[in-house]
């Protein structure tokens, strides 16, 4: 992932896709089908497309992103609850669609996608648009009449997985109208709610005996204790809040490559000489190496190699440097629990945020970038934020952002953090204050979601 951001940072940025070409169509019929409220029909039916899909993080076992599940925003879910099966078909197919034109198969890379669909919806044709190989289907009931009887189904299901889907089923103690389809389940989905050793070796005696192949998914997980007691309980994939939790970390330190480092950036923000600067990258091997691995990489397609520490220092330019810099600090400690997940969502956090400030001066879409980036940096390090900031030499602006959520740039990580939450109602407020509209911020959400996961690459 590295190597792919510093060359993102040395200036080789992807150009963004183009919007799918029926996408609004597709949100068209969806609002003439589904209105999503009557007293502001035109308002939601101009804004409901970019504001309707949503993510979150599935991680395995080494606490690193193994999926994400693609759903409705909250709002969304919430309205359309208890509406007919018609209606649920209809936004599924939009999902499904939307999905499918975003190319998704070529973001998720060995990610997997978990969806949840309505089981009517499972022989619907859109699902063939989608990459089979990365695609885990969760069967859902409805109330409404017009469910598949369970030899049509289980028969719609083997079709999908011989296509290369997987699927995934609910508890069957709690959804028992699947549980003829586990063995062909590739994963079994329960609440962190009311989990407990009994239950968890119910499931795992499932798993064992009538699904063989499937592995245990946790969701709605809200802490780290919660993660912990369902990974000692065997479970392959969790999910939910605990991603960016925060703990007592008052004891904790930053390591001593962090500290290294951060004698190079108060020297940097100092406009210390660049013969200082290189003999200090010179006293640290490693990031010396580091430094030309990545100047020299394919990434960046330099004419000429660069073979000494004042060449590279030459090229990057003090901020340019300072960037790299604050990165490769919040990377140095991604690979402890968790650190890699929250660094990836600090990093979609920091791209949002840039988008969103096109039209600013280069120096503030950087302060962006970094406020967005450092918004989790706690998290990432697993130190108190005091400790994580403190060797950043950070501009009075950021700082403000991060510590005490004001300033010029706290009201859009505000609006980056309701974005990743899905809250319509709060993206609507937020987008407002930022000046800006609430597909606008949708739209930068989704592509810095595209980016983050094409670094993965």
């Amino acid at each position: 992932m590295f190597s792919t951001l510093f060359g993102w940072l040395f200036g080789r940025k992807r150009a963004p896709r183009p919007p799918a070409a029926d996408e609004r169509k597709g949100f068209e019929q969806l609002n003439r089908n589904a209105p999503l409220r009557t007293e502001a029909a035109d308002e939601d039916a101009e804004g409901a497309g970019r504001g309707f899909l949503c993510r979150e993080a599935v991680l395995g076992r080494n606490q690193r992103i193994a999926g994400y599940q693609f759903m409705l925003q909250e709002a969304v879910r919430a309205r359309i609850r208890r509406s007919s099966r018609r209606i649920h078909h209809v936004y599924a197919e939009v999902l499904v669609h939307n999905l499918a034109h975003a190319d998704i198969g070529e973001l998720l890379g060995h990610r997997l996608a978990f969806l949840d669909l309505p089981d009517s919806f499972l022989s619907h044709p859109s699902l063939l648009g989608l990459p089979a190989a990365n695609v885990v289907i969760m069967p859902t009931l409805h109330d409404d009449e017009g469910a598949p009887e369970p030899a049509a189904l289980h028969k719609t299901v083997e079709s999908l997985r011989q296509r290369g889907f997987r699927l995934g089923l609910p508890d069957p103690s709690v959804v028992p109208e699947f549980a003829h389809l586990l063995p062909m389940a590739s994963f079994i989905i329960a609440p962190a709610h009311g989990l407990d050793p009994r239950r968890g070796l119910r499931l795992s005696n499932i798993a064992l005996e009538i699904a063989d192949n499937a592995r245990l998914l946790i969701r709605d997980l809200p802490s780290l204790d919660d993660f912990r007691f369902s990974y000692k309980l065997g479970a392959a994939l969790f999910q939910g809040p605990f991603v960016t939790s925060r703990e007592a970390w008052e004891d904790r330190d930053p390591g001593p490559s962090t500290l290294r480092i951060g004698v190079l950036i108060a020297r940097v923000r100092a406009d210390a000489d660049t013969r200082e600067l290189a003999e200090l990258f010179k006293q640290d091997a490693a990031l010396s190496l580091r430094l030309l691995r990545y100047l020299n990489s394919a990434a960046i397609a330099l004419p000429q190699r660069v073979s000494s520490i004042e060449h590279a220092l030459a090229l990057l330019g003090r901020e340019k440097l300072y960037r790299w810099l604050v990165l490769l600090v919040c990377s140095a400690d991604a690979d402890n629990e968790r650190g890699s997940a929250a660094l990836e969502t600090a990093l979609v956090r920091g791209r949002m945020m840039e988008l969103m400030g096109a039209s600013r001066t280069a120096g503030e879409r950087d302060a962006l970038f970094l406020v967005g980036l450092l918004s989790l940096v706690d998290v990432i390090m697993q130190v108190p934020l005091e400790k994580a900031l403190a060797p950043l030499a950070l501009s009075p602006e950021i700082e403000a952002a991060l510590r005490e959520g004001s300033g010029p740039h706290a009201a859009l990580l505000e609006l980056a953090i309701a974005c990743e939450r899905a809250d319509s109602d709060q993206i609507r407020e937020l987008a407002s204050r930022c000046a800006i509209s609430p597909e606008q911020a949708s739209d930068c959400h989704m592509q810095a979601l595209g980016w983050a996961m094409q670094l993965q690459e």
